[in-house]
């Protein structure tokens, strides 16, 4: 965060003094707004040009480039901006040296002026303010990576339709004691139920048989 404010803060600075650069004088007191972009191309001439057809022009579209590098943190967009600044002062440099047969300077203000120096000097902070800048940082959704620390294991669950439906509230009933388990698994396991055995081993007598066996039991019939 502080590379890109420290770095925009250098690309502007230089952008600012790039197009500042033709207001001043550049060669033989002449000023640089004085000359024609086409001049850059065809040969300098002594013909004059409007502010917006000089090399102004230039330097206020590398400007342009500059606030949207600097905007959108973009580092190759500033060093754009930068190469077009020195691009143009260079020419300019080249074309005026094929003129004058040459490029001097001196302290009574003939050869280079101070706005070829400014010119340059704007390029070179642009190219440092690109080298400062940290530029933009990749997005989680940009690099495929999620913010959660562990991934959500994938649902294996087959896809029914149709959906099955929810459990009533017969089903959250709690059954009922299930029936213990017979213990003993020898022969005869499967015997009668306690109460064919307790009919088994204590018969009911009727009345009538009773009083029979009572009799013959205690008073033997006669002869």
């Amino acid at each position: 965060m502080i590379r890109n404010v420290l770095g925009s803060v250098v690309a502007l600075v230089g952008a600012a003094a790039a197009v500042q650069s033709p207001f001043h004088s550049w060669f033989d007191g002449r000023l640089g707004r004085d000359y024609r972009i086409q001049d850059l191309f065809d040969g300098i001439s002594g013909a004059s040009s409007s502010v917006m057809g000089s090399i102004l022009l230039p330097f206020l579209f590398a400007a342009l480039v500059t606030l949207v590098g600097v905007v959108f943190r973009l580092r190759w967009v500033v060093a754009l901006a930068g190469l077009i600044t020195l691009g143009f002062t260079v020419l300019w440099m080249v074309r005026q040296g094929q003129e004058a047969g040459g490029l001097t300077v001196d302290g009574d203000g003939n050869g280079l002026g101070w706005g070829v120096a400014q010119a340059l000097a704007g390029g070179l902070l642009l190219l440092l303010g690109a080298l400062l800048m940290s530029g933009r940082h990749r997005s989680a959704a940009r690099t495929g990576r999620t913010s959660e620390p562990y991934p959500v294991p994938p649902d294996d669950r087959p896809d029914t339709w149709p959906p099955t439906q929810e459990p009533g509230p017969a089903a959250y009933t709690s059954p009922g004691p299930e029936p213990e388990a017979d213990p003993y698994t020898g022969p005869g396991r499967h015997r009668a139920s306690p109460a064919d055995e307790d009919t088994a081993q204590y018969p009911v007598q009727r009345p009538d048989e009773g009083d029979e066996q009572g009799r013959d039991r205690y008073h033997p019939p006669h002869p």
